[in-house]
C-alpha cells in the first residue's frame, strides 16, 4: 500500500529526518519487493516549497531513499509509492507540487478520460500520467475557483470525483507552508491523526517507524514541542491515534489548532473493491508481510 505521512509542528519549524525505506539488511525489508518510488516535501523558511523523490525501478535505486535526508519546516509531507497508475518515472513518484502546495494521495481512480474532460485546460498542469496527479490537479482548480479556500476546494474536488467517477480511495494529504489538510474517503484505506504533546507518550523524541519496512521519521525537537501527525497507519503504540472518518476533511492551523467536518457524505456512486482492479492496482492497495496479505 502506498504510504501517506503529514506533518505539522506548527508556529515553530522544527528539523526532522526522514528514511523513507528501511535499511536493506532488515529483515522486513528483504521479504517484498522495493516500491515504484518515494520522496518528501517541506518548505524552506520563505515559504518556498521544496519536494524530493525518485522513481524505483529495482533495488538498486533505493539509495535516496534509505539515507536519513534531514529536513527543516513547520510542515512536511511523505510518501511511498506502490504504482497503481502510470509509469514508474520521477514525474509519477509523490509527493507533488502545484501553486506552491504539496500533496500526496493513496488510492485509485479510474475514468480518467473523464477526469481530463472535466480539467480542461487545468490539465495542463499535469507533467505525468497518475490519477493522483490529476486529482491534485482537480483540487488546485477549485482552489482557485473558490478565492483561495483550500477546504472547499478540497471537498468540491472530492465530490465531484465521488459522484461522476470510479474509486477505491481518495485518501489525500495537503500542505502549504502553514498549513496541513488531510482527507479520508471512502473507508476501504486508513488514514490516522495523533495530535501529539511535547514528548509524546514516554516525554521522548519523536521516533515513528512503519511496521511495514518503510516511512521511518525522528525528531529531536518534539521531545519538548507538539505536533499533529498524519498516517496511512499507526506506526507507535501512543492510544490517541485516530481513525478519521470516511469523508472527513481534517485541517491543522499554523496554532495547531485541529479542525475536522465530513465533507462527502455516504458512499461513492462508483464504488470499487479489490476485485474490481487490474492486479498491479489491487497490490498496490495492500499491505504485504509475509505469507499474509492484509487488504489496507
Amino acid at each position: 500500500m502506498c504510504h501517506l505521512f503529514a506533518m505539522s509542528s506548527g508556529p515553530e519549524r522544527i528539523e526532522a529526518t526522514f528514511w523513507l525505506l528501511d535499511a536493506p539488511d532488515n529483515p522486513r525489508a528483504q521479504t517484498r519487493r522495493p516500491p515504484d518510488g518515494a520522496g518528501f516535501g517541506a518548505f524552506e523558511a520563505d515559504g518556498t516549497p521544496r519536494v524530493a523523490r525518485q522513481a524505483i525501478h529495482s533495488r538498486a535505486d533505493t539509495a535516496f531513499a534509505r539515507e536519513g535526508q534531514q529536513v527543516v519546516s513547520s510542515t512536511f509531507v511523505a510518501h511511498v509509492r506502490h504504482a497503481s497508475t502510470g509509469r514508474v518515472d520521477d514525474r509519477n513518484t509523490h509527493p507533488f507540487l502545484q501553486d506552491g502546495r504539496i500533496f500526496a494521495h493513496n488510492g485509485v481512480i479510474e475514468g480518467l478520460d473523464k477526469l481530463d474532460a472535466e480539467l480542461g485546460q487545468a490539465r495542463a498542469g499535469v507533467a505525468g500520467d497518475t490519477d493522483s496527479e490529476r486529482y491534485f490537479a482537480l483540487i488546485t482548480r477549485e482552489i482557485a475557483a473558490r478565492d483561495g479556500d483550500v477546504g472547499e476546494g478540497i471537498a468540491a474536488a472530492a465530490n465531484w470525483i465521488a459522484e461522476h467517477l470510479p474509486l477505491y480511495s481518495i485518501n489525500m494529504v495537503l500542505a502549504t507552508r502553514h498549513d496541513l489538510w488531510a482527507l479520508r474517503y471512502p473507508d476501504t484505506n486508513g488514514l490516522h491523526v495523533l495530535q501529539r504533546a511535547p514528548g509524546g507518550r514516554n516525554q521522548r523524541h519523536l521516533d515513528h517507524a512503519s511496521p511495514f519496512s518503510e516511512i521511518r521519521v525522528r525528531s529531536l525537537d518534539l521531545t519538548t514541542r507538539p505536533a499533529v501527525v498524519v498516517e496511512s497507519e499507526r506506526m507507535d503504540e501512543d492510544p490517541r491515534w485516530r481513525l478519521m472518518a470516511s469523508g472527513e476533511l481534517l485541517h491543522v492551523g499554523p496554532d495547531l489548532t485541529v479542525t475536522s467536518r465530513v465533507v462527502v457524505a455516504g458512499p461513492p456512486a462508483h464504488p470499487l473493491d479489490l476485485d474490481d482492479l487490474r492486479p498491479e492496482a489491487a497490490a498496490s492497495q495492500t499491505i504485504a508481510v509475509p505469507d499474509l496479505q492484509i487488504p489496507a
